[in-house]
């Protein structure tokens, strides 16, 4: 299919005070930005294929993460520190101000990105945060969480696995979850998600959004759920933000990671939301 050929990639690093970090860049008009946290930046290669026919669209591994490099691996990654290294990637990819996708994680970064640089961002579309401090049960679910590292802290990487989808309410076929967590990944796959499950997690499902300040800062502010999520954790965490924000879910094609199971439907309802704008 034609539409789906792909666009030329231009790959680029930037250097930051306290590591490197890997970009990629397509396509050419208003500036469009793709972000998760833990997935790298291969993970949004077939949506920004998709939409770099319209749009200059930016995609980035967040720090700690494969070929974004940090000078300490044991550096936290918080909400906060990677809002401002993907504020040093506007700037620098110069084609502002950007509507910016975060998925997940990334969700959560580009909440605190809104709250810290709004001059940089007309738009974020906040795709299913895990902001567990938003539910009335998070002392539980945080006990959970915690139980989880620990759990793959002590070296049962299948076992975290199942704790990780139990705490998210996911239910996945046994040999759908063996095959996620039941091998032996390959060394750069088990140096993300180490760093994913000791140096991530618990700075982003802690995050707290200031509320008042993406209500009412230049920003608009997208909440969005995917349609099949109906009862995870994440449509529950999407909704108490939304509720807080005085606006309701927009709702997107397939679930937690709807943008990776089918790209061209997401592409096509994304067009919709930032045409909306």
């Amino acid at each position: 299919m034609s539409s789906m050929s792909t666009a030329p990639v231009t790959a680029g690093t930037l250097e930051v005070p306290d590591g490197r970090l890997y970009y990629e860049v397509r396509g050419q008009g208003p500036l469009v930005a793709l972000v998760a946290a833990p997935m790298d930046a291969d993970a949004f290669a077939p949506l920004a294929d998709l939409l770099a026919a319209e749009h200059t669209v930016l995609t980035t591994d967040p720090r700690g993460i494969r070929r974004s490099v940090l000078h300490d691996p044991h550096r936290d990654s918080t909400p906060e520190l990677r809002a401002e290294d993907l504020a040093r990637l506007l700037a620098h990819v110069d084609a502002g101000p950007a509507a910016v996708l975060g998925s997940s994680g990334g969700a959560v970064t580009v909440l605190a990105l809104a709250q810290a640089r709004p001059a940089q961002v007309h738009t974020i579309v906040a795709h299913e945060p895990p902001l567990l401090g938003l539910l009335p049960d998070r002392e539980e679910l945080l006990a959970r969480e915690d139980d989880m590292i620990a759990t793959y802290r002590a070296g049962d990487r299948l076992g975290a696995g199942r704790k990780f989808l139990a705490n998210a309410n996911i239910h996945l076929p046994e040999e759908m979850v063996l095959g996620m967590f039941g091998g032996e990944p390959d060394p750069q796959a088990a140096a993300d998600e180490h760093f994913q499950y000791l140096h991530m997690i618990r700075g982003t499902t802690r995050f707290r959004p200031d509320v008042a300040a993406l209500r009412d800062g230049p920003t608009r502010v997208v909440v969005g759920l995917g349609e099949r999520s109906t009862g995870e954790v994440c449509d529950r965490t999407s909704r108490a933000l939304a509720a807080e924000l005085g606006t309701s879910p927009t709702m997107f094609p397939g679930g937690h990671i709807g943008f990776a199971e089918n790209p061209p439907a997401f592409a096509a309802r994304l067009r919709e939301v930032l045409a909306d704008g």
